[in-house]
């Protein structure tokens, strides 16, 4: 039992440090290809934090614990949008970008009705189901690449754009092995972590007769949102309140879309009655900050704390329900 726990931190670790590694070699790659930094926030940064829920989420898809896969997600995108947005709303208010409200927040909504529907008829996300959705994330990438080279080429935007790139230019790139080491090691870090993760959390379940569906739900959701978490804490304490939001919504749409849709594929995810119940609670609870969002365009500190409140009460349901 001990060596399990100790693997399980162990293993949150290189998650959550493989991420890191993984996205600084990255930006470093698309800084020198002059890629706008709009486009590696939206991409790389996003994708970066979610690596830790892919890793998770396919090596228990690999390993038949289906209940994981899928409670990972659902636990990961609820742990994201009401402790990481909430977290960082309580340190500054989220201000939040017109076009997210109107466009990705209202999409991340969207394909969490999917994913209901797609669990509800045959209580399971198929291989079929998972390209799908698969193919709605490569969709929406590309929707989102031309929108973001678009408004770069904007005239609201270029003096922005031009700001960015004078602090890239002084930060100097990493020498070419260095790059090599930090995309190649994070990568086989996150997935040697991800195994770790679900294989002693997967232990830690049967000592203590607790189902797979909790655990995702809990332990797991938390240590592979740590990276969103840290992101959206930074972000606000460094006024960078839009990115705070944007990086969450973000991450909750490659969770679903790429993550899950990756796993399906790959092996099809079992859905039982309370993943259901739980994707439901996300749903309301997504379309809930999205109020709070469009009434004033932003978080404000006292909907932040009621957004970690509101967590803190689905565990404690989540624990009495298990």
């Amino acid at each position: 039992m001990i060596l399990n726990c100790v693997l399980l931190v162990v293993g949150f670790f290189l998650l959550v440090k493989g991420a890191d590694f993984f996205v600084e070699g990255s930006s470093d790659v698309a800084r020198r290809f002059r890629i706008p930094s709009i486009i590696i926030g939206m991409t790389i940064v996003a994708m970066g934090t979610s690596l830790p829920e892919l890793a998770v989420s396919v090596s228990a898809a690999l390993a038949g614990s289906n209940e994981m896969a899928y409670s990972n997600v659902v636990g990961s995108n609820m742990f994201n949008l009401l402790v990481v947005c909430g977290a960082a709303a309580i340190f500054t208010p989220l201000t939040i970008h017109t076009k997210t409200l109107k466009r990705e927040f209202p999409f991340s909504i969207f394909i969490t009705v999917l994913l209901l529907v797609f669990g509800y008829f045959g209580m399971s996300v198929g291989h079929v189901d998972g390209l799908i959705l698969v193919v709605i994330f490569v969709i929406f990438l590309i929707m989102m690449v031309k929108s973001a080279m678009s408004e770069r080429r904007a005239a609201n935007v270029i003096q922005i754009e031009s700001d960015k790139h004078e602090e890239m230019k002084d930060k100097k790139p990493l020498p070419i092995w260095k790059v090599l080491v930090f995309i190649v090691g994070g990568a086989a870090a996150v997935a040697i972590g991800g195994n770790l993760v679900v294989d002693s959390a997967e232990a830690i379940a049967k000592f203590f007769g607790l189902s797979d569906t909790l655990i995702g739900l809990t332990i797991v959701a938390f240590g592979t949102s740590l990276p969103e978490l840290v992101t959206g804490i930074a972000a606000a304490r460094k006024g960078e309140v839009d990115m705070a939001l944007g990086n969450v919504i973000g991450s909750n749409i490659f969770n679903i879309l790429f993550v899950l849709g990756l796993a399906a594929s790959i092996s099809g995810v079992g859905v039982v009655q309370n993943n259901l119940i739980d994707c439901v609670i996300l749903l309301v609870l997504s379309v809930l900050v999205w109020i709070f969002c469009i009434t004033k365009k932003q978080v404000n500190r006292i909907e932040g704390l009621t957004m970690v409140i509101i967590y803190g009460i689905y565990v404690v349901y989540i624990c009495i329900r298990a």
